[in-house]
């Protein structure tokens, strides 16, 4: 979800509303948060704990100032109907991200420092996902 002016928004239903996000996103900042969620689903026989626990990871992303065209162009693309806060770090809207404060990878989806902490706190060490 991004909160810009203390409004949150998820994905925009059509054009006119990416649009008119768009406007009021450029050359400003608003707050992009991604909630998370954990659930270790493993039995103390296999070192589990059957808990869950969640959290919210938030970033600021500082936006560029873009004119009507440049939105009207982004807009038809498509991909800011697809993603909430109508823009990509990775995609066709990186260019439009001027700076982010924060941490990038949950601008992209999922935050992987507090992945990795709420694995810690489920007694999972993140070394142990990998295989091989």
């Amino acid at each position: 979800m991004l909160e810009l002016d203390g409004e949150v928004h998820g994905k925009p239903v059509d054009v006119d509303e990416a649009t008119e996000r768009w406007r009021r996103m450029r050359g400003r900042s608003g707050v992009l948060h991604t909630g998370h969620w954990v659930v270790d689903d493993r039995g103390p026989e296999n070192g589990g704990t059957r808990g869950s626990l969640g959290a919210t990871a938030s970033t600021t992303v500082h936006f560029a100032d873009l004119d009507d065209e440049e939105i009207a162009a982004y807009v038809a693309t498509g991909e800011p109907l697809r993603v909430a806060g109508a823009f990509t770090l990775d995609g066709l809207g990186a260019p439009y991200v001027t700076a982010i404060e924060g941490d990038p990878s949950n601008v992209v989806g999922v935050s992987l420092p507090l992945l990795r902490e709420l694995l810690a706190e489920l007694g999972l060490a993140w070394r142990e996902l990998r295989t091989g």
